[in-house]
């Protein structure tokens, strides 16, 4: 007689062979918020990218608030909360806001971007990248680094929003090994200054060294970035995430640690062919349909229900 618990074994079993004889694991709940990066989409309104925000199934978005990004620096308090009412009206949030600020100083309008963006509920921003001068020693520049750091920390503490930094592959940029910006970052708690750990450029630079990297940051994070690429020659160039050299054991290492931090989708090998400068709607429709396919995939990677 076939009984409830006879029945549940044989059907793990059929469950297990299918699946090349690896248990069968259930799909967890998404314990991050879920946003996806903007970039591509400039020239649209707020109502428009609001709208495929709203439409991907996102959280909210990181957006480049920025020289040339959807808010202008020096328009930050005309211009700002009209892109965030238009996020409201959609349930979505500026999750990240992806600046143009690496210190404190006059020229990147920093104090007014930081309050202004704060007052409206921004949690974090994305410096713009830090880079070394070549010609000149490396760790006299860190220490410069450090102390325009220390500046930028203490005022966005003071004003409470967490400052990020994004490694960023290449041969001058702050961040790129990890290993020189953590230098800094470990003076600080991560609530203060963290990481937007970046899986493509991560391995771009890390190789087979990655997990390295992340073991070094992981209680920094304050954004894990999801993007892909492949090599070409020598050239990195992204693409569709899963399709290139990014392994799924970059998120096999999120889930380990319970990373509950947000989580950012780049579908960077978006690149706009119009000769306008806003997208068409062709752009705009091959843009849901990529940011849709990799989120498949993310979903996949991160085991989410």
């Amino acid at each position: 007689m076939t009984t409830r618990r006879t029945f549940l074994t044989t059907a793990l079993a059929s469950a297990a062979s299918l699946s090349g004889g690896l248990p069968v694991q259930a799909a967890s709940p998404r314990r991050n918020k879920l946003c996806a990066f903007t970039k591509h989409l400039q020239g649209l309104s707020y109502d428009q990218i609001a709208d495929i925000g709203a439409e991907v199934g996102l959280d909210g978005l990181e957006a480049p608030i920025r020289p040339g990004g959807h808010v202008e620096p020096m328009r930050i308090e005309e211009d700002l909360p009209k892109f965030m009412e238009a996020l409201k009206k959609r349930n979505l949030e500026l999750t990240i806001l992806t600046s143009g600020i690496n210190q404190v100083s006059k020229e990147q309008n920093t104090e007014a971007v930081l309050r202004t963006a704060a007052a409206l509920g921004v949690k974090r921003f994305r410096m713009f990248p830090l880079k070394y001068d070549l010609n000149k020693p490396i760790l006299p520049q860190i220490e410069e680094f450090r102390v325009l750091i220390k500046d930028l920390v203490q005022l966005s503490s003071e004003i409470g929003i967490q400052p990020l930094v994004q490694n960023h592959s290449g041969k001058d940029y702050f961040a790129a090994p990890v290993w020189d910006a953590f230098s800094i970052m470990k003076d600080y708690k991560p609530a203060q200054f963290g990481f937007a750990l970046d899986s493509l450029h991560t391995t771009v630079e890390g190789g087979l060294s990655w997990p390295l990297e992340f073991a070094l940051v992981k209680d920094y994070l304050g954004a894990v970035y999801f993007k892909d690429f492949k090599w070409v020659g020598r050239k990195d160039e992204t693409c569709p995430l899963g399709e290139g050299q990014v392994s799924p054991d970059f998120a096999k290492g999120v889930l380990k640690i319970k990373y509950a931090g947000p989580i950012s989708l780049h579908t960077e090998y978006m690149v706009s062919k119009t000769t306008t400068k806003v997208p068409d709607a062709d752009f705009v429709k091959r843009s849901i349909e990529a940011y849709k396919r990799d989120l498949g995939v993310l979903k996949q990677w991160m085991n989410w229900a």
